[in-house]
């Protein structure tokens, strides 16, 4: 079983960016397990590749099942944080992995999230890809196409590091303090804040768009931190906060401002921080 641990982060990395989901990752790693276990290896020519067609065709067959249940989910469903200190899935690209660009894929059809993740994260080339999917080349090329107009390009985005540290750190404080024209300078004017309590603990249901409403809905929030720990979320910086109830907050940024505000506080997707502040 050496080649499947060998490749296991890799697996894991594919698995999540195409689910966003910790817990329906490790169900699929748990069923290539079992069926690299079962293979003739002798007709396996490159473990790899063998395992990656695996695990996306397993991932997309969860994406297609769970569109019943996500219609079921109560509010806004945001991608399930992962701590990256150290990262389960090796080498972190944060320009593919963050909550922002996660969440952006959400918006596409299995078919294209499959292709976009499986040939701009991994640079598989598009007629291997139609293997995996049982689609032409060709397809696979549209399919692509289409899902980079539908997310505007903005998935490769990515902020210096020590820039999205100073706006978390600089909005947090604003907040905690009141501090409404720290918060108007720091938060983009279309700014929208989204909320995920899964129905398990109070949460705005909806979207909240601008940055009058963000700002108003923050300071409340805010206001009620008691306290907070710096964490590496997806593989930037985020913070774990206890307030009312506690949650997972990601950031997105564009041009020195925020423009997306993530709170997950949905219990069941805060097991990789179940350390922090308990």
């Amino acid at each position: 079983m050496t080649s499947f641990a060998t490749h296991r982060p890799m697996l894991y990395g594919l698995a999540y960016r195409l689910l966003g989901s910790v817990h329906d990752a490790e169900d699929v790693l748990q069923e290539a397990y079992l069926r690299w276990s079962r293979a003739d290896r002798s007709e396996v020519a490159e473990p790899r590749r063998y395992l990656t067609r695996v695990v996306a065709r397993l991932a997309v067959d969860v994406l297609r099942s769970r569109q019943a249940r996500r219609e079921e989910y109560i509010g806004t469903w945001l991608p399930e944080p992962v701590s990256t200190e150290p990262s389960p899935f090796g080498v972190v690209d944060t320009s593919d992995l963050s909550i922002a660009v996660l969440h952006l894929l959400e918006r596409l059809t299995p078919p294209q999230r499959a292709v976009y993740v499986l040939h701009t994260a991994f640079g598989l080339p598009y007629g291997e890809i139609g293997e995996v999917l049982g689609r032409s080349a060709d397809d696979c090329r549209q399919l692509h196409h289409r899902a980079s107009e539908a997310i505007s390009g903005r998935a490769r985005f990515a902020t210096d590091p020590a820039e999205h540290r100073r706006l978390l750190d600089g909005f947090v404080a604003a907040a905690r303090g009141g501090d409404v024209a720290t918060l108007e300078r720091l938060l983009h004017d279309d700014v929208v804040v989204w909320s995920d309590g899964g129905g398990r603990v109070k949460a705005a249901l909806n979207p909240i768009y601008g940055r009058e409403k963000a700002i108003r809905f923050w300071t409340k929030v805010a206001g009620r931190t008691r306290d907070l720990a710096p964490v590496q979320v997806n593989g930037e910086s985020g913070l774990v906060v206890q307030g009312f109830n506690r949650y997972a907050l990601a950031i997105s940024v564009t041009d020195g401002r925020i423009t997306g505000l993530y709170m997950m506080a949905n219990p069941e997707k805060l097991s990789t921080f179940a350390g922090v502040l308990s």
